[in-house]
């Protein structure tokens, strides 16, 4: 009796130090699954070692071609040609800006192979995502959104 008393207050202390712990770890609202505007691809944004955030590909509409996994064909390096696209890491390098502005990172676009100057700015369930070369006025933005 003594004994199940004790294995009970022992497991009781692991989920009350549990919850605690998970509490106090909590993501940055930007963290997890977007789909991007044409809802063609989801990527998975998460915090990196060095406190940026990182994005990759998760999940594709259409992840073949010809019964194969999509590969990045347009990468500038040949080495890389024959990577998977899902799995690819496109977002690189964000510092957090304020509550809702990630800054100072970079996109690359698969499609073209190009890699441009990023920023984001998270509006709820929405990420405003604008890529650039120079200064962020010459540019194009699109609109992500939270995937449940």
């Amino acid at each position: 009796m003594l004994r199940n008393l004790f294995v009970r207050v022992v497991l009781a202390s692991m989920f009350t130090v549990g919850g605690y712990s998970f509490a106090s770890a909590q993501c940055d609202p930007i963290e997890g699954y977007w789909f991007n505007e044409e809802k063609s691809a989801k990527v998975q944004i998460y915090k990196g070692r060095d406190n940026r955030f990182y994005g990759k590909v998760a999940w594709l509409k259409v992840p073949t071609r010809d019964g194969k996994p999509k590969m990045d064909q347009r990468n500038p390096d040949p080495n890389k040609r024959n990577n998977p696209i899902v799995g690819l890491t496109i977002l690189k390098g964000f510092e957090k800006d304020g509550s809702n502005e990630y800054d100072d990172g970079t996109i690359y676009d698969p499609k073209n192979g190009k890699t441009y100057s990023c920023k984001m700015t998270l509006d709820g369930s929405t990420l405003d995502v604008r890529g650039f070369i120079g200064v962020s006025m010459i540019g194009r933005s699109t609109k992500w959104y939270r995937s449940n």
